[in-house]
């Protein structure tokens, strides 16, 4: 695997594998890696001639009483378990090189860039969407990987992509789970065992809705009322919001004849989480 840390490097190495007429995969990850994103490396592998890997936690995408400072940085691990995955190029700038002083120019995704953690976390995808704009012109790549249990996110960036003609395609993996359930996060490793065990609680709240939708309840208020009902047995865990909306446009739904997402997002004491399960057509 080979390591860049500039554009300039970047490019000539892409333009190498351009020559060589391989298609690209990219996989973007903030490091702190973990069975999920390698299970995007895996795809991106199976679906590419060659693979390219981003390790850059964007300071753009966090708030300022966020976790920027104490998010985990495990580069020299994060390395190994990439060349074991057989990455072809790792691109991992630091910020001066993403943001050279004095940049003012930003991607914002109106409406559904809004929704979601956009409420909770303002600014949060403009950040998202400024720097994954940045990866794809910097790597061109032909397909991109990202994981559903970032689903605001895919719907951000494919909302992007439509609008600006990024010649790619977005490639959604499945949500990667512990064997308990719990969605696999970088954020995991803040827990205490107590709150491992409380942050199980949006998994069975999903699980809920989904029994209950499968049992043919459509309407919104119902299936998002049973989820809460769940997640009120765990005291400890404070709500951010828990919505079902489209797919697409993160907007609410009443029903979900049209299929939905069903996503939480909460705090598991200092710790935030998100996850969501997708409610086919009925």
């Amino acid at each position: 695997m080979r390591i860049v840390h500039s554009i300039a490097e970047t490019r000539a190495a892409l333009l190498e594998l351009r020559a060589q007429n391989r298609t690209v995969g990219l996989v973007p990850t903030m490091g702190a890696l973990h069975e999920g994103h390698l299970s995007l490396v895996r795809a991106a592998r199976a679906q590419c001639d060659a693979v390219v890997a981003t390790i850059f936690v964007n300071p753009t995408q966090f708030g300022p009483n966020e976790d920027f400072s104490k998010y985990p940085r495990t580069f020299e691990q994060d390395c190994e378990l990439l060349d074991r995955e057989r990455v072809d190029l790792l691109f991992a700038p630091d910020a001066q090189e993403m943001y050279p002083a004095g940049a003012s120019t930003f991607v914002e995704v109106e409406g559904v860039g809004d929704r979601l953690d956009g409420v909770s976390r303002p600014g949060h995808f403009r950040g998202v969407a400024t720097v994954v704009a940045k990866l794809f012109h910097i790597v061109g790549p032909d397909r991109a990987f990202f994981g559903q249990k970032d689903a605001a996110q895919v719907a951000v960036l494919r909302r992007m992509v439509r609008d600006l003609n990024f010649p790619l395609e977005i490639v959604v993996c499945a949500t990667v789970r512990e064997a308990d359930g719990l969605a696999l996060s970088s954020r995991n490793r803040y827990l205490s065992a107590d709150e491992r065990v409380q942050a199980l609680i949006l998994r069975r709240a999903l699980g809920e809705i989904q029994a209950r939708a499968a049992e043919g309840e459509r309407e919104s208020s119902l299936l998002i009322e049973t989820g809460l009902q769940v997640l009120a047995m765990e005291p400890y865990v404070r709500l951010d919001y828990l919505k079902v909306v489209d797919l697409d446009t993160l907007e609410d739904v009443r029903d979900t004849r049209n299929g939905a997402l069903v996503a939480v997002a909460a705090w598991v004491g200092a710790t935030r989480l998100i996850d969501n399960v997708v409610l086919p057509p009925r």
